[in-house]
């Protein structure tokens, strides 16, 4: 066993490598596929077809779950048409853009796209650390070296200041914020890293495998600090409590992480109480189906908003991607993961994360076409990814919707924006 440790400290990358490609077998060995459910899915039919309702920017806070459906403080439907605004999560610790234009100028820029919320993700790292923010990834928001009041002085800014900072650009233009715990080391997520397939990383060897350890006490720890600056903000509509929950070795259970979000929740609501408490499913949020048998119960009635995410490539539980699906196959599966929920009035659904590539494969283009006619189906709320330009890597992000200027000229108008639009989403202003 000696020995095994001191080879885990001198081989680190090839530890992680070892690691990962158990995990692969082992989900592999786990995988089947679920065509087999598609004859217990009531069917989907002309009349049964819910017509997708607008998303609006007229809605009073506070807000709360009941049925299918957010109510907003009048007791009106709110129907969530969301952005994802990435990079707090990332290797530059803050959200992509802003070394090019103003916070505020994004966030507007968000509004005016016909979006009405906002998912904004970070690391754990980030709060764990709050490392110095180098001038040169926030260019364009020189302000917040002025605004900075922490015990480092005006001369350097902190990735939390920058984080609370773009939240309130985001709410002061008229747009809900969904704060997302996304990954806990900062960097491109989601990968089969075992250091960050779950909420914490206290398995053993994880002090030695991963760059950054966190227990589940420290991952609720994280979330009331993010949280704390917020409190009196009510467009802040709540937490998102983990990204993409998977497991290690393939052993996450629903159970499992009802239980951690409850603990969480909980903490949370003592906070605010009016916060709403949005719990992805597992397999990387694709699988809500243990909800039916093991719903998240918190002691505040009302606050719970499930969350999926639909790529083409979802999801673990299956050997056949959705790119290659007919749409009878598909809508089965969302059904028995997910759409089931809103159908039989149990509980709201926000598919949190779903994009394709601004030029699409004939698998994206298939993926794409079934889930849009999905979501206008059930009427579910959304959240695209993503908003962004490049990766902090400066590769091209292909599903994003801006270019590198991140303003109205280099939006990309193409097929995604339009098809948005079909899903509530408000319509663009036209061209001059």
């Amino acid at each position: 066993m000696l020995a095994l440790i001191h080879w885990i400290r001198r081989n680190r990358r090839a530890s992680l490598v070892l690691a990962a490609t158990i995990v692969v077998l082992v989900q592999l060995t786990l995988w089947k596929w679920d065509g087999d459910e598609m004859d217990t899915m009531p069917p989907i039919t002309a009349t049964s077809v819910i017509h997708s309702t607008p998303a609006t920017l007229n809605f009073t806070p506070p807000f709360h779950a009941k049925g299918r459906h957010i109510f907003d403080a009048k007791g009106i439907p709110l129907k969530l048409a969301s952005l994802n605004w990435y990079g707090a999560s990332d290797t530059d610790f803050v959200p992509g853009g802003l070394e090019v234009q103003h916070r505020d100028a994004i966030a507007a820029l968000i509004r005016d796209l016909g979006f009405n919320s906002v998912r904004l993700p970070y690391a754990d790292e980030i709060v764990m650390n709050n490392p110095v923010i180098e001038p040169s990834v926030i260019a364009a928001n020189l302000d917040l070296f002025s605004n900075s009041s922490h015990a480092g002085g005006p001369t350097s800014v902190r990735a939390l200041d920058v984080f609370h900072a773009v939240v309130e650009s985001l709410t002061a233009a008229g747009l809900l914020v969904i704060v997302n715990n996304h990954i806990t080391q900062a960097t491109w997520c989601c990968g089969i890293n075992p250091c960050d397939l779950s909420w914490k990383n206290d398995w053993f060897g994880a002090d030695m495998l991963c760059t950054v350890s966190q227990t589940e006490e420290q991952w609720i720890r994280n979330w009331e600090t993010v949280m704390a600056p917020l409190i009196s903000n009510p467009l802040v509509m709540g937490a998102d409590l983990r990204n993409e929950v998977r497991g290690l070795w393939g052993t996450m259970h629903w159970g499992e992480w009802a239980e951690a979000a409850e603990k969480a929740s909980e903490r949370l609501l003592v906070m605010n109480p009016e916060w709403l408490m949005f719990v992805e499913g597992i397999s990387s949020a694709n699988d809500l189906s243990g909800v039916r048998k093991r719903p998240v119960q918190l002691s505040v009635p009302g606050r719970v908003v499930y969350s999926a995410h639909v790529y083409k490539w979802s999801g673990w539980g299956s050997l056949k991607p959705f790119s290659g699906r007919t749409y009878e196959d598909f809508a089965a599966t969302m059904w028995k993961n997910w759409g089931y929920l809103l159908t039989e009035e149990i509980a709201p659904v926000w598919v949190g994360e779903f994009g394709t590539p601004d030029t699409p494969s004939e698998g994206d283009q298939n993926y794409w076409c079934h889930l849009m006619q999905y979501l206008r189906a059930v009427d579910a709320s959304w959240g695209y990814w993503a908003l962004n330009a490049r990766k902090a890597t400066g590769e091209w992000e292909s599903y994003g919707l801006v270019g590198d200027e991140w303003d109205w000229s280099s939006v990309r108008r193409d097929y995604r924006l339009k098809d948005l639009q079909r899903l509530g989403k408000q319509a663009l202003p036209a061209e001059d």
